[in-house]
């Protein structure tokens, strides 16, 4: 985790909407859809681009909390998006998960 960096800053300080080892969901503040939550890791991983600084497990675990999120939130149609990079508009340099449910109504970070 980086002092400097929003999410890692969530991570620690914010409200949860759920949790579990080494990841949390919260509630995006700039909501793109009715539904948007973001799941973050712990560690501080710039972006998608750097995805294998997960272990294999560790990115099994990341995804099945995605969908267990989703679920517990009675999310039965939704999308998973995750930007890498600021040309596919991320502008939150920690690695995070979208997910979106309902109408949307902008552009994801």
């Amino acid at each position: 985790m980086t002092d400097d960096c929003l999410f890692c800053r969530l991570y620690r300080e914010g409200d949860h909407v759920a949790a579990t080892e080494g990841f949390v969901a919260i509630r995006d503040i700039n909501p793109q859809a009715d539904t948007h939550l973001l799941v973050l890791p712990e560690r501080h991983i710039e972006s998608f681009h750097d995805i294998g600084e997960l272990t294999p497990a560790e990115a099994k675990r990341m995804l099945d909390f995605v969908a267990d999120v989703a679920a517990e939130n009675g999310l039965t149609d939704y999308r998973v998006v995750v930007n890498a990079g600021a040309g596919a508009g991320q502008t939150i340099f920690h690695l995070h998960w979208n997910v979106l449910s309902g109408g949307l109504t902008g552009r994801m970070t």
